[in-house]
């Protein structure tokens, strides 16, 4: 079982934020990562349709095999977990909940901001998570959706990162959180300028790197590890060409994406 890859599903590029921890974290591990770049983005999508969505890239996945899914889109964790967990026969892991827990846990106010794109601000995802994890939390949100064209510029550390991140984060700051959920996949690219503007007082948790960790304690916890001393392959399937892809996707990984294929769903998941 345990020479299964871990399957990994995004509305775009953002989730690689969340596969470029998982190699931190559990380097021996094969994954598959799905890019819906198609039909991208989901946040501005109908709770219905993204689940739709949700339920092809998992059936696809599922037939290469995966033994664990981790819904890398802040979109389709709010709306379509429920539905995944309830359809299909392997562990879901969504990347919110981990992200709640651990502000939950470092904050010590309970006053908590969650920034994300309009549409997991719009779904009060975080806000639900974190209260029931503690239902005295006061949860402040900001939708910041100009973050996401940055980060895929590469546009984190100049003038204009930084006026978008004062006027975004000026009133969460001034109302004293100690604890920042970067809601979406693409803001750890932005942290630096998100924490230089939030100031030292206020931590930041990462919801890709949170989520990681929570997929390799589910591996450890079910026997479902590889051995440490294998290294982990990555292969890459995006459902529109693949050039902006591989473009923005080496920003975010650091230049070491490998091949990427593009597949039509609609086709049952056969290259195309």
């Amino acid at each position: 079982m345990s020479w299964q890859a871990v399957g990994i599903f995004d509305s775009g590029v953002g989730g690689l934020t969340v596969l470029r921890e998982l190699s931190r974290v559990i380097p021996q591990e094969d994954t598959i990562y799905f890019g819906d770049t198609a039909r991208v983005p989901y946040g501005t999508k109908s709770p219905e349709t993204v689940t739709r969505y949700a339920h092809e890239i998992t059936s696809f996945l599922i037939r290469r095999d995966i033994k664990l899914l981790v819904v890398a889109c802040n979109t389709a964790s709010a709306v379509a977990l429920p539905s995944l967990k309830r359809h299909f026969p392997i562990p879901v892991v969504g990347v919110i909940e981990p992200g709640a827990r651990r502000a939950v846990e470092v904050s010590r106010s309970g006053r908590i901001g969650v920034i994300g794109t309009a549409g997991t601000i719009r779904s009060s995802a975080y806000t639900r998570a974190i209260k029931r994890l503690n239902p005295q939390a006061e949860v402040l949100t900001r939708a910041c959706p100009l973050f996401v064209p940055l980060a895929e510029e590469g546009w984190v550390d100049n003038q204009v990162a930084r006026l978008t991140a004062q006027t975004y984060l000026q009133e969460l700051k001034e109302a004293g959180i100690d604890t920042l959920v970067l809601g979406c996949t693409h803001y750890p690219l932005l942290k630096p300028v998100i924490a230089e503007v939030m100031g030292a007082g206020v931590t930041l948790v990462d919801s890709a790197a949170e989520t990681a960790l929570t997929v390799a304690g589910i591996l450890r916890q079910k026997k479902m590890l590889r051995p440490a001393s294998e290294k982990g392959n990555h292969h890459y399937y995006v459902s529109d060409i693949p050039a902006g892809f591989i473009r923005v996707g080496n920003r975010f990984l650091g230049g070491r994406l490998g091949d990427v294929y593009q597949v039509n769903l609609d086709e049952d998941g056969e290259e195309g």
